[in-house]
């Protein structure tokens, strides 16, 4: 479970976690301050968002059995610290994205044949909307940077002392050329 065609599946589901983790950011700020976006993209940003949290744990749980297969260094030491946080960055991304799309839905529900129906999270209050744009944009760029933190502190345990930083010319000798 922990490699897929003889590479570790870490490597290729943090790339997956590195990748959706902030286009479901940018997608959560979107949908929070731009009624059209929130319209089409609340319920697939609310799904992909949950993809991501079932992510994360996957993401770390290979990492862990890649930590025991690689060198003790302190830079895949800290990678490793800083990669058991991603998942407190998913979750509240997940967690307003859930939000929003209850929002939205509550807001397409509360039409002027229903305008007295009953709402739990206040979809046509302004002041409720800017407080979760404002949350909503924190939260997404924790998450951006965070995201942004575990990734190079990754890069940098896998690549520091593995390259040279002068060209061998190896292409140059290949048959052809």
């Amino acid at each position: 479970m922990f490699t897929v065609n003889g590479l570790p599946a870490h490597i290729l589901l943090v790339h997956a976690v590195v990748v959706l983790l902030p286009l479901s950011a940018l997608l959560l700020v979107l949908t929070a301050a731009w009624p059209a976006a929130r319209r089409r993209l609340a319920g697939p940003n609310a799904i992909l968002a949950l993809c991501v949290v079932a992510l994360v744990p996957l993401a770390t749980s290979a990492g862990e059995w890649l930590e025991r297969r690689v060198p003790d260094t302190d830079l895949v030491h800290e990678h490793a610290e800083l990669g058991d946080t991603a998942i407190f960055y998913a979750i509240p991304i997940a967690a307003l994205a859930l939000v929003i799309w209850w929002r939205q839905r509550e807001a397409a529900a509360t039409t002027d044949a229903s305008p007295n129906r009953r709402t739990l999270l206040a979809p046509r209050s302004v002041p409720v909307s800017v407080v979760v744009a404002l949350v909503a944009g924190v939260v997404a760029a924790a998450g951006v940077y965070g995201t942004y933190r575990i990734g190079d502190s990754g890069s940098k345990a896998a690549w520091t002392g593995n390259f040279s930083t002068t060209s061998s010319d190896l292409g140059s000798h290949a048959p052809g050329n």
